[in-house]
């Protein structure tokens, strides 16, 4: 099963029992949406969500954005109900809460199967409990998986823990699981949404880590995040210039490349090759 190989620089949460939510994420330029069926649906609207957003999901165009449905957890009364429904729907992805193992995503990819629509529907796991960081590469070989997203107030609250300095190792943990298996792996959201200064910080720290995204609350995020998140003229410039650099060395006979008083090998020209692929993906989205 082929896995997403466009932009996931902004991902943002939507409500999944606001059908004027629905309308609106398709003029935002995200590259996902998650529809939430977990936190942001209160329990007396969880099955008239996933009813509506079913539909919704069959009849609305919302291009070439990602979209990702977060089900309850199957230890809750809504879980079993919300796949059956969503599945049907054929959405590009399921996301399950709270995984703590492959055990989780094998259930979940073995119910999948017997859905015809969601053949071609990928799993992303939230990563959001210590015993799933953990088991955070186990995870990310389980079928279907296609991306992780963290988790990150969750994780504080049961770390017992304050500020992203203290969760770093949970950062990093993940993305070398999602990195060595070849997942996406988006980073967790900030919450003070009118802190434009706060989410640019974050971002950037993010964007070092290796992040690939950030998920979103408010739709005021976006644009700080695909800025962030994106290659800048000055990347796209540089990933050419050093392309063609190596490119002029080998014909040459010669392993490495000097651009700007720098050495180019080929693990640069990678890096470099994956700029300009994203480049290009970000502009057919945008196109």
């Amino acid at each position: 099963m082929e896995r997403y190989a466009g932009p996931c620089r902004s991902v943002l949460y939507i409500p999944g029992s606001k059908p004027r939510a629905f309308a609106k994420a398709r003029e935002l330029p995200v590259d996902a949406i998650i529809f939430d069926l977990e936190d942001a649906v209160t329990p007396d609207e969880k099955v008239s969500a996933r009813g509506l957003l079913a539909e919704t999901l069959r009849s609305d165009d919302y291009g070439n954005r990602l979209r990702i449905v977060r089900i309850n957890s199957f230890d809750t009364d809504w879980g079993v109900d919300d796949l059956s429904t969503i599945a049907a729907a054929g959405p590009d992805a399921i996301l399950l809460p709270k995984v703590n193992g492959a055990a989780d995503i094998e259930a979940l990819a073995a119910m999948m199967d017997k859905v015809p629509a969601a053949q071609n529907t990928k799993i992303w796991a939230m990563m959001e409990t210590p015993m799933g960081v953990l088991n955070a590469l186990e995870i990310a070989q389980a079928p279907r998986m296609e991306g992780f997203v963290l988790g990150t107030n969750d994780l504080a609250k049961d770390l017992r823990c304050e500020g992203r300095a203290a969760m770093v190792t949970s950062l990093q943990l993940c993305l070398l699981a999602a990195r060595a298996v070849g997942l996406i792996c988006v980073d967790g959201v900030y919450n003070a949404f009118k802190d434009e200064d706060g989410l640019r910080a974050e971002c950037a720290e993010g964007r070092d880590m290796g992040f690939d995204g950030k998920t979103l609350i408010h739709p005021a995020q976006v644009a700080i995040a695909n800025a962030a998140f994106g290659p800048t003229d000055a990347d796209t410039d540089l990933a050419r210039r050093q392309i063609e650099a190596f490119k002029r060395a080998e014909a040459d006979g010669q392993g490495v490349a000097v651009l700007d008083g720098k050495i180019v090998e080929n693990l640069h020209v990678e890096t470099a090759q994956r700029i300009l692929a994203q480049s290009e993906a970000i502009a057919q989205l945008e196109g």
